[in-house]
């Protein structure tokens, strides 16, 4: 089939929630420009606009510009070109943004990864993307140095969270950190951030050329449907897209405006929603490296942020917070949860917690993926109804399916959701079978993502999310897969099975739990630590299981399936020898 017969089969998808947008809002046409367009228009609209606020430290959009410039012009000089595929392992600092959008100005791609990733994660996500440089958070050195030289990298950046602190600021920090970690050696591989901005401002400039919204931008991380960690790769126009669908429903966001970045970078709804969104429309973006929830409500009254993002918990910590007597959240004009169920219960406490401190705001919630970068559906303002994510954005398509069969299902009935969108990922990394899983065209002619999430969506077009088509825990807002940690468990000689379950936690919501089968020969009393030591290795820290548990034989179903229900259920100690 050609593309023209493809094209002239697409048929026209139903949207009951298009009532609620104008013609113009839907039929949108992305401009041909990249993310450091976008931001560079901004510089240009609003020089003087606070574009990151860090840890009290305020950058204007021109000099932040003037920052990615020479910053852009040592990646050059460096050899970094187009579509090459640089690693960044930072928290949110403004090194990480800069970074971002001196790789988009020449072309190339961010590879965006936890800052905390176990060692053996850093060697892979090298390896299966092909980088070659790699920009990293200086106390993670140790995490490195046993196969940096062996996997033939050309340079490595280190970054200190205090390299864009106020003198006073960088000098105490620098202080505390004396012999907490250790440093890279001196070697020609190596450089730190400080240097490496130095040199580059003497560096010969070189010809911008225009990239364009279908050049690819970020790679973000992902288990998609199978749990299989896997590169998305996300083109500039998905956040083109988004940064102008976020700006209709966020209706009252102006420039001058500011959004709480809690969520991380590596994450699609931080670095879309709460990051480059932000810089697209002259807003400031408020980077938290790291989130103290005891000191969540002193962070309000110092930040005054207009839009909150984040997981339930995020807000849970708010309400529990008591530093701070009369605080005052008039300024708060959005708070918006996902990434977790939000309960009713919960709902009506922020509710009542934003009125009685005199916000406007009432917590609303939204849904996405990485797949469709991040955010697919929000509820706003008074297009909201209690328990649902809202509407999809302008633009955005959703349909509800059987999953066996493909057909869509009726109003209020639970089944797969899949997405059309402007924003969809190109697909993943060097993987033409799973890209295919997730990406399939349709009787109507048009391509829909398959999420492996379960919802329903009423007459009016709301969302209502119901969990996963498979096994995933959540655990702070992360997606742990638990078929990840249980090939990692299951890799080390002395375990036969193993099976992961979430379990409940009264912050994190869940946690993984690991149940263990022996391999003949090896004892309980001399491999639990081991076991521990061994994923605290392997696996990011959150992915880590909060308990291990050895049993002589998993539980079964009738069909002889392990019971992960009789496991969720499971608060026993060990078996024993």
């Amino acid at each position: 089939m050609s593309l023209f017969d493809l094209f002239r089969r697409k048929k026209k998808i139903a949207a009951p929630w298009a009532k609620y947008y104008n013609k113009s809002e839907l039929l949108y046409k992305i401009p041909d420009i990249s993310m450091y367009d976008q931001v560079y228009k901004s510089y240009k609209k609003y020089p003087n606009n606070i574009a990151i606020s860090y840890m009290g430290r305020k950058t204007k959009y021109k000099d932040l510009i003037k920052k990615i410039d020479i910053i852009a012009k040592g990646f050059y000089n460096l050899g970094i070109k187009k579509g090459d595929i640089v690693t960044i392992l930072l928290p949110n600092i403004p090194e990480c943004l800069i970074s971002l959008y001196a790789l988009n100005k020449i072309g190339a791609i961010a590879n965006m990864t936890h800052p905390l990733s176990a060692e053996e994660e850093i060697k892979d996500t090298l390896l299966s993307t092909e980088s070659k440089y790699l920009i990293i958070y200086d106390a993670q050195y140790k995490k490195i140095k046993n196969f940096i030289k062996e996997i033939k990298m050309k340079k490595v950046i280190f970054v200190s969270p205090s390299d864009s602190l106020g003198m006073l600021k960088y000098i105490a920090y620098n202080i505390s950190q004396i012999n907490k970690f250790e440093h890279h050696p001196l070697d020609k591989l190596f450089i730190n951030w400080n240097e490496f901005y130095i040199k580059s401002k003497y560096k010969k400039e070189f010809k911008k050329i225009n990239y364009g919204k279908n050049t690819p931008s970020v790679i973000l991380h992902s288990g998609g449907t199978s749990g299989k960690p896997k590169n998305v790769v996300i083109q500039n126009r998905a956040f083109i897209f988004a940064s102008y669908a976020e700006k209709i429903d966020l209706i009252r966001l102006t420039p001058g405006d500011s959004a709480l970045a809690i969520m991380p970078n590596f994450h699609g709804f931080g670095l879309s929603v709460l990051m480059h969104t932000p810089l697209a429309l002259g807003c400031t973006t408020i980077l938290v490296p790291k989130f103290n929830s005891k000191r969540f409500d002193t962070l309000f009254k110092k930040e005054k942020p207009t839009c909150v993002l984040g997981v339930p918990t995020l807000f849970e910590a708010l309400i529990k917070s008591e530093n701070e007597k009369n605080l005052d959240l008039s300024f708060l004009k959005y708070a918006i949860s996902g990434g977790d169920i939000l309960s009713k219960k919960l709902e009506n406490k922020i509710n009542d917690y934003l009125t009685s401190h005199n916000s406007t705001a009432k917590i609303t919630q939204g849904y996405g993926l990485s797949e469709a970068l991040a955010c697919v559906t929000m509820a706003h303002d008074h297009v909201n109804k209690s328990g649902s994510v809202g509407i999809p954005l302008a633009g955005n398509h959703i349909k509800i399916i059987d999953p066996a069969t493909r057909k869509s299902v009726k109003s209020n009935e639970t089944g797969e959701i899949v997405i059309n969108s402007k924003a969809l990922m190109m697909g993943y990394l060097n993987e033409e079978g799973e890209t295919n899983d997730a990406l399939q065209i349709h009787d109507d002619g048009h391509i829909w993502l398959h999420t492996g999430d379960l919802g329903y969506m009423d007459k009016d077009g709301f969302l209502f999310y119901k969990g996963r088509l498979k096994r995933m825990i959540i655990t702070s807002g992360y997606n742990v897969y638990p078929s990840h940690i249980e090939e990692i468990i299951e890799s080390h000689p002395a375990v036969l099975q193993c099976s992961v379950v979430g379990i409940p936690h009264p912050y994190k919501q869940q946690v993984p739990k690991a149940f263990v089968v022996l391999n003949d020969g090896y004892h309980t009393l001399f491999i639990k630590k081991e076991l521990k030591e061994y994923c605290e290795k392997k696996l990011a820290k959150y992915m880590v299981p909060s308990d291990i548990i050895i049993r002589k034989r998993l539980p079964k179903t009738k069909l002889g399936k392990v019971d992960f229900q009789k496991l969720k259920e499971d608060i026993g100690d060990d078996d024993n020898e």
